[in-house]
C-alpha cells in the first residue's frame, strides 16, 4: 500500500493536532466518514498441540563395587559424554530418573545443561510416569534400567524391540508422541557397540549375573 497524505490549511492543521489528544477522538469520524461499530474479537483459533518427544536410555555402564547402588564405571562416564555430543542440539525441558546413583549420574549432565531439576520416578510405577509424560508437551529425557526402559517404551505406545541384555548399554529410543496418541519409535545405537559378554575391560571386574526371570529390581 502507498502512503496516504492529507493536506490542511494552517489553522485547520492546528485544530487537527488538538483533536488528536481529545478523548474519544476518531480520525475517521473527523474526516466525515461514519465510524464502523466496534466489534469484539472472535475467539482465537485453537493452538495446535505440540508433539511430545521422549529420549529413553538405560543408565550407562555401572561399576561393580560390591554394593547395591554402584556409581558409573569408567566406560559409563565415557558413554554419557558420547550421549551428550549426540543430543547437543536438543533443548531438553524435562529430565526423569530413578533414585539410583547410576541413573542420576547418567542424567545429571543433561539436567545441569538444561537448567532443570530431576523429576524422580518410581520404576515400579511406569504406567503413572508414562501418563504424566504424554500429558506434558516438550522434550523429555528418561534414564532407566535394562528391565524398565523397554517396558516404559511400550507404555508410551512405542516399540521396545525386545529385552535389553545385562551388558547392553548402547540403545537410545526416540519416541515422538503425536497429538491424538500415535507414537513413532526410532531406535539408535551410540558409543561402543554392544557385544554380548564383553565389557571392554573398563570395569573393576565382570558383573555378577543373577537370575533374570521376572525380576522387578532395576538393573
Amino acid at each position: 500500500m502507498g502512503l496516504t497524505r492529507i493536506r490542511f490549511a494552517p489553522m485547520a492543521a492546528l485544530s487537527w493536532l488538538l483533536c488528536l489528544g481529545a478523548p474519544a477522538f476518531s480520525p475517521v469520524s473527523a474526516l466525515g466518514v461514519p465510524a464502523l461499530p466496534f466489534q469484539t474479537p472472535t475467539d482465537p483459533l485453537p493452538t495446535p498441540q505440540e508433539p511430545v518427544v521422549v529420549y529413553l536410555v538405560r543408565h550407562a555402564e555401572k561399576a561393580d563395587d560390591g554394593t547395591d547402588d554402584p556409581p558409573l564405571a569408567i566406560a559409563g562416564r565415557i558413554r554419557v559424554q558420547t550421549l551428550r555430543t549426540l543430543l547437543a542440539d536438543v533443548s531438553l525441558t524435562h529430565i526423569h530418573t530413578t533414585d539410583w546413583k547410576r541413573t542420576r549420574d547418567t542424567a545429571r549432565p543433561f539436567a545441569e545443561e538444561a537448567g532443570v531439576e530431576f523429576a524422580m520416578y518410581d520404576p515400579r510405577e511406569l504406567e503413572t510416569l508414562a501418563a504424566g509424560i504424554m500429558d506434558t508437551p516438550g522434550h523429555h529425557l528418561v534414564a532407566g534400567h535394562s528391565n524398565t526402559t523397554p517396558r516404559l517404551v511400550a507404555a508410551l505406545g512405542g516399540d521396545p524391540g525386545g529385552e535389553i541384555d545385562e551388558l547392553e548399554y548402547d540403545r537410545l529410543y526416540i519416541l515422538v508422541i503425536k497429538p491424538g496418541g500415535s507414537t513413532v519409535t526410532t531406535l539408535l545405537r551410540f558409543g561402543e557397540p554392544y557385544v554380548e559378554g564383553r565389557d571392554f575391560g573398563l570395569r573393576s571386574e565382570p558383573p555378577r549375573r543373577g537370575p533374570r526371570g521376572g525380576s522387578r529390581e532395576p538393573r
